[in-house]
């Protein structure tokens, strides 16, 4: 296995010891959850503290705790970089609303 530090895409100052990994629950595991960079590439996101992480996803956001070593292993053949304590997330879109057209009663009075 190829040395971490060696890695161009790892994040440079990702600590030597255990992360919190954000998860979602999936058939009675835990799934690394995956996000998008600002340019729409996907990554793998960890954080130093759970206050951290929680401040950023929510609170209850579900996590883990693996080695950046770790993550690495089981992110890298997908080809996703680390991303260690991102400053914001995006939130989740709500879905649009839809607007119902003029009732044709309304429109007669006009």
């Amino acid at each position: 296995m190829a040395d971490p530090r060696s890695d161009p895409e790892a994040a440079p100052d990702a600590p030597g010891g255990p992360l919190y990994v954000p998860v979602r629950p999936e058939r009675g595991y835990f799934v690394t959850r995956f996000f998008r960079t600002p340019s729409g590439r996907r990554t793998a996101v960890a954080f130093t503290t759970s206050a951290q992480l929680l401040a950023t996803l929510g609170r209850g956001h579900p996590w883990i705790r693996l080695s950046a070593a770790a993550l690495r292993s089981l992110t890298s053949p997908l080809g996703c970089p680390l991303t260690v304590d991102p400053r914001s997330s995006a939130h989740r879109l709500r879905p649009p609303r839809t607007v119902s057209p003029p009732r044709k009663d309304a429109q007669r009075r006009g």
